[in-house]
């Protein structure tokens, strides 16, 4: 599994724990404490992402002070509090160092306008240190994982996903605004031994691949995705001096290899999917990881159920299960669970499928823990529902499909907005077959609303398959306006 933490920028400097910030978040796990800065952040009307990965880099003293979105909100959910009573260092002491070298630096200067702040001001006078490095120490100046800003924010959210810096050859992979800048061959120049540097930014392009497909879904990403992962196996080819750094570099590919997968997964392309899940499965195994084989199996199970495998669906359900029971966490069983209740939905076995759902719901509600995986934390409350849903909606069981459906999208959070779609997709399908087609309309036109956000082929098969069921009906109220909107929205390719 990908280390919960990047390695100090400065060596010579380690980050020391900040104890008082991992005080104030209690007894909530990571994942949990980021969903409350989120929506903190929406109550000043301040837009950031944090997610799980980020606190804990917090907690670890690797942010030493937060950018001046991150300080807004932790001091509107802390009134009275300062930010040194929050465990971080003054901004004035982090400011004004002497440049780094480039082995400190996260990543090798490129050519790209100069950035200013909102006033104008170059990011140097306010000590906003650039993501090529600058010449200042960095504290969280921008908060890495914000996905928020389509056009210029989002040409550096998969920039420079892997480095040049330091004498390392890597593909220049960069994912802007849905365009690939450059692929470079590994095969076609010297590679040195990776480092935790490359270690690092593997594990880093891994999280915004994640991040972008929640926001936008998989269509636009997954051709452009295929260059960070050839670099990774690149990295793994090179070699590396140190056993920690290769374990990281293993984890860090196979979990790559997953992300890419399920882009190829969402977007149709079931054969380049399993291949990259078996890819990402050997990975683990070479390596011994079973937090990555678990979740290689994971999304094999997934994947087979949607490709109309479902007693393959079962058997990869199962062996998570055997492989990742050992990692105490509750809340990866009980989705491993679900994975094997959708299989038997598959079978026909509704037995099965409501033990597995049974299962499923009580390690739920067990709570989240630190042993949870990373990648999970898309696993809340909504996709619990959603999964039970498409579990009662392949049994035949419309109503309660459409129950759990209408939950799962009304407990989404906003962020996520490839999955309020695709519930409220499901939510359509499950009205429309269920002989309620004035409601699958509304909700239809929910899902229409969301597609110019969203490019996700699964999601448009499964609304083409509504507007087919609600043709007979095309003569109730709103029914026709769907049908007629749904015909001339364009199809993603």
């Amino acid at each position: 599994m990908a280390s919960s933490t990047v390695p100090p920028l400065r060596p010579d400097r380690p980050a020391r724990p900040n104890l008082a910030f991992r005080q104030v978040r209690g007894r909530r796990s990571p994942a949990e404490f980021a969903a409350l800065v989120r929506r903190a952040a929406r109550e000043i009307g301040e837009r950031v992402s944090c997610d799980a990965r980020y606190i804990g880099r917090v907690e670890a003293g690797e942010i030493r002070c937060p950018n001046y979105a991150y300080e807004r909100v932790f001091l509107h959910m802390f009134p009275g509090r300062t930010l040194t009573d929050l465990g971080f260092a003054p901004r004035a002491s982090v400011r004004g160092r002497g440049a780094r070298t480039a082995e400190d630096a996260p990543c090798a200067p490129t050519t790209e306008p100069a950035r200013t702040t909102s006033d104008g001001r170059d990011p140097g006078e306010t000590g906003e240190t650039s993501e090529t490095g600058g010449t200042h120490e960095p504290y969280d100046t921008q908060d890495p994982y914000d996905t928020h800003h389509h056009d210029h924010e989002e040409s550096d959210v998969l920039r420079r996903a892997f480095m040049t810096g330091g004498g390392a050859t890597m593909a220049a992979a960069t994912l802007g605004p849905f365009t690939l800048a450059r692929e470079t061959s590994a095969a076609a120049q010297p590679v040195r031994r990776a480092g935790t540097t490359e270690a690092g930014a593997l594990e880093e392009a891994v999280r915004r691949i994640r991040l972008l497909d929640d926001r936008h879904g998989a269509d636009g990403l997954y051709r452009r995705a295929a260059a960070p992962l050839r670099a990774a196996f690149a990295l793994l080819d090179a070699g590396t001096t140190r056993q920690t750094t290769a374990d990281r570099l293993h984890s860090g590919a196979g979990e790559l290899a997953i992300s890419v997968g399920w882009l190829a997964h969402d977007s149709g392309r079931f054969d380049d999917a399993r291949s990259h899940y078996a890819e990402a499965l050997a990975t683990a195994r070479m390596n011994g990881d079973e937090a990555l084989e678990a979740h290689a199996f994971c999304n094999t199970a997934f994947l087979a159920r949607d490709a109309g495998r479902p007693r393959e669906a079962v058997r990869a359900a199962q062996a998570a299960q055997r492989v990742g029971r050992p990692l105490g966490s509750p809340r990866l069983m009980s989705l491993l669970a679900l994975r094997e209740a959708g299989g038997w939905a598959g079978l026909a076995d509704r037995t099965g499928c409501e033990q597995a759902l049974v299962r499923a719901q009580a390690l739920y509600e067990r709570g989240s823990c630190d042993n949870d995986p990373e990648w999970m934390s898309f696993y809340g409350a909504a996709e619990l529902e959603g999964l039970k849903a498409q579990c009662w909606s392949t049994l035949g069981d419309w109503p309660r499909a459409a129950r759990h459906a209408g939950r799962a999208a009304d407990l989404q959070d906003p962020h996520f907005t490839r999955n309020i779609a695709l519930y409220t997709a499901q939510l359509a399908d499950d009205l429309a077959r269920g002989g309620r087609p004035d409601e699958a309309a509304v909700a239809g036109m929910r899902v229409l609303d969301l597609l110019g956000q969203v490019q996700s082929s699964r999601i448009q098969t499964m609304l083409a398959g509504t507007a087919r069921v609600l043709l007979p009906h095309r003569r109730a109220g709103g029914v026709s306006t769907f049908l007629e909107r749904h015909a001339s929205t364009p199809r993603t390719v």
